[in-house]
């Protein structure tokens, strides 16, 4: 395992002035890619172990886009004490992941290998986007992409050595990995084959469930058709997938349509302006929520009248539970919604260990009060597998959670509400201003919230913590913290 350390002293520089990596963010073509990567990603055995046992990717997918999207930024910030910070997070991040297989293979998440495959399927998925797009890179254009690349592979393992010093090599390294190492992976199919069809809405359209449902039907395949014909040959093979007719034609298409965003004017595209507005709440206080709100009742009306022509069932989400006034969800609907973050069925570790990293990462924490919060979670998780894990599996189940649901709010998630406060509490005052509340909700103060002196108090904040985490009442703001898409 490596040790993460970040060498900069006689480097380039990992940006220059002309980022070929950096011109792709806005890029709509790089939405495509990126699925493609991360298919190829999963397919690795240890990267997709990984995903399985960790990830919140299949229930939480926006939340973790908006969070990868911010970590890119970062890691390629002009600033080189950003880089280091966001590197240095990273690999505390993929320590804390390691584990064993559904067939006893162990994987790590520190694995330099794994880790450069990851970095190999964003330059080559990169490479692909153009060519099929129509705009092939030229060979001097691919060689500083390839070596912009691999400074992000230096920055995170100290050097790039896992990953071939030239471009020629490089081709040989990936048709080898794909050819040997690749496999159809639990966590290739669930990307492939539910993700898409099963895709939650963004809080900008939760309350259209019956518009999100028909659109995702017809959109959601045809994703899944446009990423299988785009991966490799050998790895279509390999993990049988099938051949749809049409669906190269349509691959390119997609690919072709995207390309003929380069004739907008510059600026039109955002995708940090687009993943922000998909994640506004209409309650926000951003002043875009005006523009979210507007869009939202039109999305409504044309939602009623998909209704009347393809009637389906529309089931009041969390949001909308809160909003009508309920003052407390059913165990099983708070297991599956807030708890089982991973989306398995089961609580375990890996599920508190996201809600530690979702709330550090929103913090923006540092050592040591990133530690601090992860230990917390595992003493609370200790607590509950003691009080509830009846059959003694090392894992809690909804059937579990619903009979033990009075033993959740022990002394440990109490110590979890203490160390969050804390590190809200960025000044130590002993109240939550309205900047550090805007910082862990993003949004302002809700009415019920403020006191006389216009900050939130660390018993009232323990309080409420403990009313939700314990799935005693909704909560206006922790519902959209931990249970979002």
């Amino acid at each position: 395992m490596t040790t993460g350390t970040t060498k900069t002293t006689g480097q380039a520089p990992l940006i220059e002035t002309e980022s070929q990596f950096c011109a792709f963010f806005d890029d709509p073509r790089w939405a495509l890619a990126i699925v493609r990567a991360t298919v190829l990603e999963a397919a690795h055995p240890q990267i997709g172990a990984a995903l399985a046992d960790n990830s919140t990717f299949t229930t939480h997918p926006w939340r973790r886009l908006r969070n990868t999207f911010l970590s890119m930024r970062r890691m390629f910030d002009t600033d080189p004490a950003v880089r280091e910070r966001e590197a240095a997070r990273l690999n505390r991040l993929h320590t804390r992941m390691s584990g064993s297989d559904s067939r006893g293979r162990g994987y790590d998440a520190m694995d330099r290998g794994a880790r450069a495959w990851v970095v190999a399927t964003l330059f080559e998925s990169a490479v692909t986007m153009c060519r099929l797009s129509g705009q092939p890179l030229d060979q001097d254009t691919m060689e500083r992409l390839y070596a912009e690349y691999r400074a992000f592979l230096s920055a995170l393992d100290g050097d790039a050595g896992a990953l071939p010093e030239g471009l020629n090599d490089f081709w040989r390294y990936y048709d080898r990995m794909v050819q040997d190492e690749l496999e159809n992976t639990e966590a290739a199919r669930v990307i492939l084959y539910r993700l898409f069809d099963h895709l939650p809405a963004p809080a900008l359209l939760e309350g259209a469930p019956t518009l999100w449902a028909a659109g995702r039907a017809v959109v959601g395949p045809l994703l899944g058709t446009i990423t299988v014909a785009s991966l490799p040959d050998a790895y279509r093979r390999k993990a049988g997938l099938p051949e749809v007719p049409g669906a190269p034609a349509l691959m390119q298409g997609a690919y072709l349509t995207a390309g003929l965003a380069r004739f907008l004017p510059a600026g039109w595209i955002n995708a940090e302006a687009i993943i922000e507005t998909l994640s506004l709440r209409p309650d926000s206080d951003d002043p875009r929520a005006r523009t979210v709100a507007a869009l939202r009742t039109r999305i409504k009306r044309a939602a009623a009248l998909v209704r009347l022509l393809t009637p389906v069932d529309d089931h009041a989400g969390p949001a909308q539970a809160s909003a009508a006034g309920e003052d407390r969800r059913p165990a099983r609907a708070f297991f599956h919604q807030v708890l089982d973050q991973t989306g398995d069925g089961y609580l375990d570790w890996p599920d508190l260990a996201a809600m530690a990293r979702e709330l550090a990462t929103r913090l923006d924490l540092d050592e040591p009060e990133e530690t601090r919060l992860y230990e917390a979670f595992a003493a609370w998780w200790r607590e509950l597998q003691s009080a509830l894990d009846s059959d003694g599996d090392g894992r809690v189940s909804a059937e579990e959670y619903a009979v033990g649901v009075p033993s959740l709010a022990g002394p440990a998630l109490i110590r979890v509400a203490e160390v969050l406060f804390d590190a809200t509490d960025k000044d130590g005052s002993g109240a939550i201003d309205a900047d550090e509340y805007r910082t862990l909700f993003r949004t302002a103060f809700h009415r019920d919230l403020t006191t006389s002196d216009g900050a939130y108090g660390r018993s009232a904040f323990v309080g409420d913590f403990l009313s939700f985490m314990s799935g005693r009442r909704t909560n206006a703001p922790y519902d959209p913290l931990l249970a979002d898409a």
